[in-house]
C-alpha cells in the first residue's frame, strides 16, 4: 500500500492525470445514464433502498452512506491500479530491467530534474569523485573536462589517432552513469599482456571508435552518454589538440602535462601550446547558465588550470553570477604543489584566471593520520584562513576525508558539503 502511495508524491506529475481520468469516468457514467434513461436507474436505486429499509429500519441512510464511501474508495483504487498497470505494460516493453521499480525511477528522475544547475570544471580522479557523489542530488550537472592529458592510454590514442585524450572524459562518464556495475567495469577495464592493446582501457577505445563513427568528439560523448545512462553532460573544454607547458621558478620550461610533476621544480605558471585555443560553445554555455560553478578537486596545475586557459572560459567564469566554489585538495601533490597552503592554491588560480573566479574555498577539517601521509609521500594542505579571506574569498570547513581512500575526498561527504553551500549561499534573484 505504501508503495502505491508513492504515485501521489509531490512532483510526480501524475495526480493531475489521475484527476482527469476520474473526470472522464464521471462523464462516461453521466453519458451512460442519459443514454439508458434515468427511470431504469431510479428503479434500481428504489429497490436497493427498499431492501435496506426493511432490514435496517431507521439506520438505512447511515448504511447507504457507508456503502457509498466504500464504493468511492474501491473505484479510486481501481482507477489508480489501472493507470499503474497501463504504464507498467508500456515500460516492460521499452525498459524491462526497470519495470519492477517503476515508481522509484520516475520519482528519482523528477526529483533530480528539479535540482540546481551545476557546472564542474577540472579533470583527473578528483573530478570523477565529485561527480560520483553529486549525481545523487541533481541531474542538471555539466562537467567541463581538461583535454591536455598526454600520458598513458589517452596519450597513445591522442598521438596515433589525432583525437583529444579520452581518459578524463571516460572517468567522468562512468562517474555520472546510472547503469549496471558490469557496464562500469567494462568501461574501466584495462587490457594487459604484451599486445598492442596492452595498457588501453576499453572505455578509451570505445570513445575513440565513437568519435570515428560520428566524426566529432562532442557528439561521440553524447552518444556514449546514452549507452551509460549518464545523469548530466560531459563536455571537453576544447576540441583542439593542445599541449600543457609549465614555466618553472628557475626559468626552465617543461613541455607536456605528464612531464610537469616529474621535473620536481616549483611551478611559476602554466600555459597552453598553442596559446589560442577555442572553447567548445556548449562548455561556455554551461558555465554562463549555471547556478553554481565548482573548480576541482584535482591536480591544481594539470587538471584545473588547462580548462581556465582555454579562450573564453575564464572570462565567462568571471562574468557569471553563480556561486563559485573552489574545492581545495586534501593533500599536497608531490612535484606539483609541494608545501602549498590552501591560500596558495587559490592564489594560483587567480593568477591564471583573474579575480572573480572564486567566491568560496571549501577545505577539509578532519584530521589526517601522519603515518598515512608518509605512505603517500604528501602532506595535508594547511588551511591559512586569514590569507584566504585577504584574497576576498569565504572559507568553508567540513569533514570531507574518505575513510577508505587515504588522502582523498569521500564523494558523498563532498557532495553533501557542496550542496549545502549551494542551497544556503547561492544568490537569490
Amino acid at each position: 500500500m505504501l508503495h502505491l502511495l508513492k504515485w501521489l508524491y509531490p512532483g510526480m506529475k501524475l495526480k493531475r492525470w489521475l484527476l482527469l481520468f476520474a473526470v472522464g469516468v464521471l462523464l462516461i457514467s453521466l453519458g451512460t445514464a442519459l443514454v439508458f434513461n434515468y427511470k431504469y436507474l431510479d428503479l434500481i436505486e428504489e429497490e436497493i433502498f427498499r431492501l435496506v429499509y426493511l432490514s435496517l429500519g431507521s439506520y438505512n441512510y447511515m448504511f447507504t452512506t457507508f456503502i457509498g464511501i466504500c464504493v468511492l474508495v474501491i473505484g479510486a483504487g481501481c482507477m489508480m491500479l489501472a493507470v499503474r498497470q497501463i504504464i507498467r505494460s508500456i515500460i516492460v516493453v521499452l525498459l524491462p530491467e526497470t519495470s519492477d521499480r517503476l515508481v522509484d525511477v520516475i520519482y528519482e528522475k523528477r526529483k533530480l530534474g528539479r535540482g540546481p544547475s551545476v557546472t564542474v570544471i577540472g579533470g583527473g580522479h578528483g573530478l570523477s569523485v565529485l561527480l560520483r557523489g553529486i549525481k545523487a542530488s541533481t541531474s542538471n550537472v555539466s562537467a567541463v573536462v581538461t583535454v591536455a592529458d598526454d600520458g598513458g592510454s589517452s596519450g597513445r590514442l591522442r598521438e596515433e589517432l589525432g583525437i583529444i585524450p579520452p581518459g578524463d572524459l571516460r572517468n567522468c562518464l562512468v562517474a555520472l552513469a546510472d547503469t549496471e556495475p558490469l557496464m562500469e567495469k567494462l568501461f574501466q577495464y584495462r587490457f594487459e599482456g604484451n599486445t598492442a592493446l596492452a595498457g588501453h582501457s576499453f572505455g578509451n577505445l570505445f570513445i575513440a571508435a565513437m568519435n570515428e563513427v560520428t566524426g566529432d568528439m562532442e557528439t561521440a560523448l553524447q552518444e556514449s552518454s546514452k549507452v551509460l545512462a549518464v545523469k548530466g553532460r560531459v563536455l571537453p573544454a576544447s576540441k583542439e589538440y593542445v599541449r600543457l607547458d609549465a614555466i618553472m621558478e628557475d626559468g626552465t620550461v617543461v613541455e607536456g602535462e605528464s612531464q610537469i610533476p616529474e621535473a620536481h621544480k616549483k611551478i611559476k605558471r602554466v600555459k597552453l601550446f598553442p596559446e589560442k585555443v577555442s572553447a567548445v560553445p556548449a562548455a561556455l554555455e554551461a558555465i554562463a547558465n549555471a547556478e553554481a560553478i565548482i573548480l576541482g578537486p584535482g591536480s591544481l596545475y594539470t587538471s584545473i588550470m588547462p580548462n581556465l586557459l582555454v579562450e573564453g572560459v575564464a572570462q565567462t567564469l568571471r562574468k557569471s553570477k553563480a556561486i563559485k566554489i573552489y574545492i581545495c585538495n586534501v593533500m599536497t601533490q608531490p612535484g606539483e604543489t609541494d608545501n602549498y597552503t590552501a591560500s596558495m592554491h587559490a592564489k594560483a588560480i587567480l593568477d591564471h584566471a583573474g579575480r572573480g573566479v572564486i567566491d568560496y574555498v571549501l577545505v577539509n577539517s578532519a584530521p589526517i593520520d601522519e603515518s598515512m601521509c608518509e605512505m603517500v609521500g604528501a602532506k595535508p594542505v594547511i588551511v591559512d584562513e586569514d590569507k584566504i579571506n585577504a584574497l576576498g574569498m569565504g572559507l568553508i570547513k567540513a569533514d570531507l576525508i574518505s575513510e577508505t581512500d587515504t588522502g582523498r575526498h569521500d564523494p558523498y561527504k563532498l557532495c553533501a558539503a557542496v550542496m549545502k553551500m549551494i542551497y544556503e549561499l547561492r544568490p537569490h534573484n
